[in-house]
């Protein structure tokens, strides 16, 4: 079991055991407070071309091409804080750190760098994500709530590649890391829904999407979520959301010039906290 999946089981049974003396309660479209720890399990599906100096890279797919395999659960956080009636703020991260060594299949060229085929290469990933949302809650009512969304994800990747041993199958000593790295922004603008069909559930939407230039970042963004609430008690419950998200970037900054399409989708279940 990973460390995400106990994290979200403990915080379950802490759940249940503080609400048990807690009645049900009728759950309303929106909170003023809502915080969420979950189990993130995803899937990253990856290409990366990064260009140096000198010449053009090729683009690689970091599962196929480096055996990065991102299947596994991770953790995940996020809040929303409604300060006022009709304006909600929200906030989440989550991160991926992926490491691998397989000898390559194909030969590739990679921030200046020739990687042959045959030879054997240690690649390590580390991916955060920090998510920033706005919504102005145009239409509130007893049961359901709708509005436009203001969303910024802000990707920070590092990429690192080292030589373990060469195409003629000599070992390579103090292989030195070839790194790239960048701040990717991702910002959507779309909207959102919360519907309560029921005393103890609420069911959530949320779309955006965006196309433009920031920050020397020339990037496409889309981004989709859908999911249902249950509370059994007042204060706490289960969550159970599915995202995708995708970006697909031309980046032209000072540690890193190539292009970036990623797509991350995967299914949350956490525990909840509300008022």
């Amino acid at each position: 079991m990973s460390s995400a999946s106990r994290f979200v089981l403990t915080l379950s049974g802490l759940a249940l055991s503080a609400g048990m003396a807690l009645p049900a309660h009728a759950v309303e479209p929106l909170d003023v407070f809502n915080v969420r720890v979950a189990g993130y399990l995803n899937r990253f599906d990856t290409d990366v071309r990064a260009d140096g100096d000198t010449a053009r890279g090729n683009e690689i797919n970091l599962d196929r091409d480096l055996g990065l395999d991102d299947n596994k659960a991770i953790a995940y956080i996020g809040a929303s804080w409604r300060p006022f009636d009709h304006h909600e703020f929200g906030f989440g991260y989550y991160r991926n750190d992926l490491d691998n060594t397989r000898q390559l299949q194909r030969q590739f060229e990679f921030n200046d760098t020739l990687y042959e085929a045959n030879a054997v290469v240690r690649a390590e990933y580390d991916f955060k994500a920090y998510e920033l949302n706005y919504v102005w809650w145009a239409a509130s009512h007893e049961n359901w709530a709708l509005g436009p969304r203001l969303g910024l994800v802000w990707y920070s990747i590092n990429l690192g590649l080292s030589v373990q041993v060469d195409s003629g199958g000599n070992q390579v000593s103090n292989s030195r890391s070839n790194e790239v790295s960048a701040d990717l922004p991702a910002p959507t603008i779309g909207g959102s829904w919360r519907w309560t069909p029921a005393d103890q559930w609420r069911v959530s939407a949320d779309v955006g999407y965006f196309s433009a230039n920031v920050e020397s970042v020339d990037a496409d963004v889309t981004f989709g979520r859908a999911g249902v609430e249950w509370y059994p008690w007042e204060r706490f419950g289960f969550s159970l959301d599915y995202t995708i998200s995708h970006i697909d970037a031309q980046a032209e900054k000072n540690n890193f010039r190539g292009n970036f399409d990623f797509q991350d989708a995967g299914v949350r279940f956490g525990v909840a906290y509300r008022f």
